[in-house]
């Protein structure tokens, strides 16, 4: 009887299933939230007039800023303005994986899918993906509607435009692992509001997106310079526009790789407190 038991409990040991591999967790979380966003016309609809409305009501709003005394010359405030609005739409769209996880949390999705034998890593890096595959699809348009309605031909072309695009989708990237932090240890949507209006447009109008430092207050110009969001807009723009000087790219590579690592770490952190 005793040799029965331990044979039955040793087969149903060998065949105990470990879970798929992290990839394809990673695959399949990210493919749901996709889908979701997908199924849902009013998020496709709103997600697209967001980068449509910023682009031209910030090329309309702020053209003439384009007349300032350090303006570089012969750049037109559209080509200028376009690399920021990329960035700025990189920041904005970061907000969403914060506020995309804490709604997982309170509806029960994370609850159900940590009963599951998956990595609470994967969770997290599934949102990450979803959300900057998103915000890609925004700069897209973003560039296209600026090439083709606004006449935004940056004199580093084709090349300099990928770069740009590439540069504002790791600011994203590095931004969304920050408020995936914020959001494992806040855990509410309200919280995350507050901190995206208090930190985030101060740093994008204490910066280089709009105007040159040198026209702007002497107080700001301290600011705009430590800014880490400066070095993000002048890497994108000096890739884009094709200055020679691309000083900043370096600079903005590091800080965006600190972001993210100290993002992963609290968000895991974070994540695995209890519910």
């Amino acid at each position: 009887m005793t040799s029965t038991l331990a044979r039955a409990q040793g087969s149903t040991a060998a065949v105990r299933w470990p879970g798929s591999s992290l990839r394809s967790q990673i695959i399949i979380l990210t493919e749901r939230s996709l889908t979701a966003v997908i199924r849902d016309p009013q998020i496709v609809l709103f997600g697209l007039l967001q980068p449509v409305v910023m682009l031209f009501l910030f090329t309309q709003v702020f053209a003439n800023l384009g007349s300032t005394p350090h303006f570089p010359h012969g750049i037109s405030y559209v080509d200028y303005l376009v690399p920021a609005i990329l960035v700025d739409n990189a920041v904005q769209s970061s907000l969403q994986s914060g506020v995309g996880l804490v709604e997982d949390l309170k509806n029960g999705v994370v609850l159900r899918l940590r009963s599951l034998p998956i990595e609470p890593a994967s969770m997290l890096v599934a949102r990450s993906v979803s959300d900057l595959t998103r915000g890609a699809v925004q700069v897209i348009v973003i560039l296209v509607l600026a090439s083709t309605m606004l006449g935004y031909s940056p004199d580093g072309g084709f090349t300099g435009m990928v770069g740009s695009l590439l540069i504002s989708l790791m600011v994203g990237g590095a931004l969304g692992w920050v408020f995936l932090a914020f959001g494992t240890w806040l855990r509410r949507a309200e919280p995350m509001q507050n901190i995206s209006f208090i930190a985030l447009f101060p740093l994008m109008f204490a910066s280089s997106a709009y105007v040159p430092i040198a026209d702007l207050p002497t107080w700001l110009q301290i600011v705009a310079k430590v800014n880490p969001l400066t070095y993000a807009l002048d890497a994108t723009r000096s890739i884009a526009l094709g200055f020679g000087d691309t000083s900043a790219v370096l600079p903005a590579i590091l800080i965006c790789g600190l972001l993210t690592l100290g993002g992963i770490i609290f968000a895991i952190l974070g994540f695995r407190r209890p519910l």
